[in-house]
């Protein structure tokens, strides 16, 4: 009797929640949806780990690695106790709400407010990985990690509140579906900052001004880590349809795999085809970066142009982003080791700006007219202002404090044993 008590009191709040989740709206299978694009979006840090440790040198491996880590780790925390309620809450048209430890605010959806939350700390948590692939190989593991916590409490959330959050870019009209400009331009601009108050690697560039080839010491794992980040592109576009109930969902699903799928081909093709004219050979490193760059590039504008526009802006940023990596290691002197930068960033802009261009309803080559295109450039600089602009300040004060690159030794000799005590590879 006493056992048949206690059930019945644990089964009633169960049928009390399932009320007032059928109430609520909430849609079971559009949750399940954004909880499987959530795992995909994640699964694109270990993409992210794998491309930024094969493009550096081995005796860097884990202290890589262990980034990685720390960015999701303390972006998860962190943009739970405050970022969410700066990026979602009311607040005004420039900053959103303090709610520490509380999302309860974000309700009335499809979904539970949760599964919004673990949605975008994915993204949260992607926009600074971007920033530790051109800071590699010379960053103290500790000023890392404060820049890592400033990005997901201030700088990621301010202006992603801008255009997601319900803020003046979106009451413009600014369109970034997935986050070309709100993900990419502003870690890519981040990590561009980054890498100038740092200063090149030892050794890459000479006293006449050249640079100096430092080859990644695994393209095998390089290469992997972009399948992974491709697979993982999977939900991180389509599942920013946030539905998946009823034909129209399931045909913007549909849709955006594939403008997603041949921006990143066409991507590939155009910096296979580019380095094999310039260079002679086709890169491998670079058409791995081309085809980021046509993902990158067309994250904006994927759920609004066709496939062949699609086809067209990942053969443009596939270009662009060859083009890049060219100008900021010959010309500007910049040393980016896994051309985040020129990935990201570049090509986060130019996407956002052709999603102006080719968007089916109010682009420029449908008719549209000149608005669109303006929108997106005034939101896409005011983010690259925003980030490039709080990064410099951020580095250059860490800089002036603590100091933010580690000792000519350390570089030389690897971070791994002087910043973690341990190496990814050792000999037997």
């Amino acid at each position: 009797m006493e056992e048949y008590i206690v059930d019945s009191l644990s089964i009633a709040p169960m049928i009390d929640s399932a009320e007032v989740i059928t109430k609520s709206g909430i849609n079971s299978l559009d949750t399940v949806w954004v909880l499987i694009a959530a795992m995909l979006v994640f699964f694109m840090q270990p993409g992210f780990a794998l491309v930024e440790a094969g493009f550096t040198r081995s005796k860097n491996t884990a202290n890589i690695l262990m980034k990685n880590f720390v960015d999701f780790m303390s972006g998860s925390f962190l943009y739970w106790m405050i970022g969410f309620g700066i990026m979602y809450g009311a607040g005004s048209s420039l900053f959103g709400e303090i709610h520490l430890f509380d999302f309860s605010f974000f309700g009335d959806t499809n979904v539970p407010s949760e599964a919004t939350l673990i949605f975008q700390t994915v993204f949260c948590a992607t926009t600074a990985t971007i920033v530790s692939g051109a800071m590699a190989e010379r960053t103290k593991f500790s000023m890392y990690l404060l820049v890592s916590i400033i990005i997901s409490v201030l700088i990621y959330p301010i202006e992603g509140h801008w255009s997601w959050g319900g803020g003046w870019m979106s009451e413009m009209g600014f369109h970034d579906f997935a986050g070309s400009t709100v993900v990419h331009a502003c870690g890519g601009f981040l990590a561009f900052a980054g890498a100038i108050v740092l200063g090149p690697r030892i050794g890459k560039y000479t006293k006449n001004g050249n640079s100096a080839p430092i080859p990644g010491h695994n393209l095998t794992l390089g290469a992997l880590g972009v399948f992974i980040l491709w697979f993982g592109w999977f939900g991180f576009n389509p599942g920013s349809q946030l539905s998946a109930t009823g034909d129209v969902n399931a045909i913007a699903i549909s849709h955006v795999m594939c403008t997603t799928n041949m921006a990143g081909c066409m991507g590939g093709l155009a910096a296979l085809i580019l380095t094999w004219i310039v260079y002679g050979k086709p890169s491998l490193s670079l058409v791995c970066n081309g085809i980021l760059a046509g993902l990158v590039g067309v994250t904006a504008g994927c759920d609004a142009i066709s496939i062949g526009g699609a086809a067209i802006i990942g053969l443009v940023c596939g270009c662009a982003m060859v083009g890049s990596v060219a100008l900021i290691d010959h010309v500007l002197h910049v040393d980016d080791p896994v051309g985040a930068v020129s990935v990201h960033g570049v090509c986060g802009v130019l996407g956002t700006l052709m999603t102006g261009l080719f968007a089916r309803d109010g682009g420029l080559f449908y008719g549209g007219g000149w608005h669109m295109l303006g929108v997106q450039a005034i939101g896409a600089l005011a983010v690259v202002c925003w980030a490039f602009g709080l990064g410099m300040l951020t580095f250059l004060i860490l800089k002036k404090v603590h100091g933010i690159r580690v000792s000519p030794r350390v570089e030389e000799e690897g971070l791994d044993i002087y910043e973690h005590g341990e190496t990814a590879y050792n000999s037997l």
